[in-house]
């Protein structure tokens, strides 16, 4: 068993986004992302494989799907399922704090 808090021993210093797997099997894993400030470069696109859920928990974000012509904008308490094969990208994160992402790869 295993047991801890989602706001624990977060970066002070985030020059990139870090990725921390809370729970991983064959088919899940959940973790933990910190950002602040970081994006996706223009040119790049997550296409993952499997689907992903993914809640803000602290700050705020902006997510890009291909295909749209506005970003999603997500503060804390907002999710979003995003589905495998459906290419999206960070388009913003809050400058000014530190933004805890629960992401749920299935």
């Amino acid at each position: 068993m295993e047991s801890g808090n989602i706001f624990a021993s977060l970066p002070e210093d985030l020059q990139n986004e870090v990725f921390d797997d809370l729970a991983k099997s064959d088919h899940v894993m959940v973790q933990r992302i910190v950002s602040w400030g970081q994006r996706s470069p223009e040119d790049f696109w997550y296409d993952q494989a499997t689907s992903e859920w993914v809640m803000v928990i602290k700050g705020r974000a902006q997510l890009m799907i291909e295909g749209d012509t506005c970003p999603i904008t997500l503060a804390a308490g907002d999710y979003i399922n995003i589905p495998a094969g459906v290419r999206h990208r960070v388009h913003w994160t809050d400058p000014q704090q530190q933004t805890v992402w629960l992401a749920v790869h299935y």
